[in-house]
């Protein structure tokens, strides 16, 4: 089985490589295991029992050269190399395809001719991009992805430079991808103008870049961060298959290399899975003032799947097959246009006794208000665990619940809160506010900066709160039907501008009712559904 057709340059490598790739092909070579052969523009798989065997084309390409038998090993062993750094059970290695003394080929054998990176063969149905086509991808999984996307960008190379520059070399790198095109294909004035937004907003963020490059938020990444680049692992998301190539192409933005996964999952109308990653990612890191790059770097990726799309269905031979990839290609322009909208800043403050649903309607509310990928989520609950330095679902004792920590507590959410407006990002805040200080609090952080406000008292009765509390397993929140009791037993005070909702029955209910009250106060969108 063969995927799309091969481009011109790449059947001229193949004619140099027709040897290689009938020993690659033959089940022979592999003990008799039948071969599926999968090809890319750069590269063909072939699939066999427990193995895969990645062999690069002798392509040389305006972004890459595969031309030599050494530079297919150099970069062979470059992809091993890299992806190791997320996959190491995946990559086995770099083997050699040698010509014998008889003058057959075989692995491992005599002088070589060329060279394939050898994975461990994992079922189709794992990868990401199948999961989400055919059911939903779990939140506790997505969770896990977040931190693990995390935690390998807080380890990646450091490189020092000009961020604004690199920001600006892709922009013209997709403006000449798309000079290259066959007329037609994508409109022409839609693009140039495109071109010209995002390189005004590149100028306008550029002392921002710079400082994130200064900061160390631009790293040698993954390059290639999407859905179709990721496979579950004995239940755990595995990023691999990373752009192993050119390390310039690699090294970006951090945040620019989570937008690729952001930009994949909203443009399949994933929109509360792209806000869970968003949010996670950034309780994770930290992340605040990058926010205002983040529709610049979700244009930016949408663009380079447009002209790679476009230039995939010009090579296509079938009248249907070109239809379907030029579709495609002009969707992703248009979700370009769409993405390079800044988000207009708000606050959104969810309160009410532990059990009422505060997170859920948060959750659900974030993907709703702003641009993709929604508001900003900030949660006290996580908030807490990360001043004690713990992770978001790590119980803590009581003794972990004073006076003085939820004094810092709220304080801490105050400072985040005001630094992501600032950043002009819409925020929803999840916590009790059960005194009218700290709900007077928040309400202050918005009419400073003159910022559309509205808060939403949830309730419910004892016996819903105590069914819910008692149910929780692997939540951010500690809180029992204890300290639900004690909660109830305090005098919360006059709501004044809070709008009361009754979360007593489903979240589509409260949802539904929140979204109501919150109408007219603040942009909601009509998007944001999943299955």
């Amino acid at each position: 089985m063969t995927g799309p057709a091969a481009p011109p340059d790449a059947r001229a490598g193949e004619a140099a490589q027709a040897e290689a790739i009938a020993f690659l092909a033959d089940p022979a070579t592999h003990g008799g295991h039948p071969v599926k052969r999968i090809d890319t523009h750069a590269a063909i798989v072939f699939l066999t029992g427990e193995r895969a065997y990645k062999l690069k084309r002798a392509v040389r390409l305006s972004y890459l050269d595969f031309s030599t038998c050494e530079r297919r090993r150099a970069v062979c062993e470059a992809e091993v190399r890299l992806n190791r750094r997320t996959a190491p059970e995946l990559y086995l290695g770099v083997r050699a395809i040698g010509r014998t003394p008889g003058g057959t080929l075989a692995f491992d054998a005599g002088d070589p001719v060329d060279w394939v990176v050898e994975m461990r063969r994992f079922p189709s149905a794992c990868l990401l991009d199948t999961v989400a086509a055919t059911g939903p991808l779990d939140p506790a999984m997505l969770r896990e992805l977040a931190d693990t996307i995390a935690r390998f960008h807080e380890g990646a190379p450091v490189v020092r430079g000009d961020g604004a520059a690199r920001v600006r070399a892709v922009i013209a790198g997709n403006r000449d991808s798309v000079a290259r095109l066959a007329p037609g294909l994508l409109d022409a004035a839609r693009c140039a103008r495109l071109h010209r937004r995002s390189l005004a907003t590149a100028a306008r963020l550029a002392g921002l870049l710079d400082r994130r490059a200064r900061a160390g938020r631009v790293r040698h990444g993954h390059g290639d961060l999407h859905l179709a680049n990721i496979y579950l692992h004995d239940g755990q998301p595995v990023p691999f298959d990373c752009l192993e190539f050119d390390p310039e192409l690699a090294t970006t933005d951090v945040l620019y290399d989570l937008a690729f996964l952001l930009m994949d999952l909203w443009r399949r109308g994933l929109h509360r899975e792209a806000s869970l990653v968003f949010n996670r990612y950034c309780d994770r890191t930290g992340e605040t003032a990058g926010l205002a790059a983040l529709p610049l770097f979700l244009s930016m990726r949408a663009m380079v799947r447009a002209h790679v799309e476009a230039r995939v269905a010009e090579r296509q031979g079938g009248a249907q097959d070109r239809a379907e990839r030029l579709a495609k290609a002009r969707a992703y322009l248009d979700h370009a246009e769409r993405f390079l909208t800044d988000p207009a800043p708000a606050l959104v403050a969810i309160g009410g006794v532990s059990g009422t649903g505060k997170s859920t309607l948060a959750g659900r509310l974030a993907p709703l208000v702003g641009a993709a990928p929604g508001a900003r989520w900030l949660r006290t609950d996580v908030l807490r665990k990360q001043l004690a330095g713990v992770d978001p679902e790590t119980h803590l004792p009581d003794s972990a619940y004073t006076p003085a920590a939820h004094e810092a507590v709220y304080a801490a959410l105050q400072e985040r809160v005001g630094a992501t407006l600032a950043t002009g990002w819409p925020v929803i805040v999840d916590a009790v506010f059960d005194f009218p200080e700290t709900r007077a609090r928040i309400e202050a952080l918005a009419a400073r900066p003159g910022v559309p406000f509205a808060g939403l008292w949830l309730q419910a009765d004892r016996a819903a709160l105590h069914a819910r509390v008692g149910a929780r397993h692997g939540d951010a929140s500690d809180a029992g039907p204890e300290v639900v009791d004690r909660q109830l037993a305090r005098d919360s005070g006059p709501l004044g501008r809070w709008s009361a909702i009754d979360a007593g029955g489903s979240p589509d209910e409260t949802l539904r009712r929140a979204r109501t009250a919150l109408s007219g106060k603040l942009l909601i969108t009509a998007s944001g559904t999943t299955r």
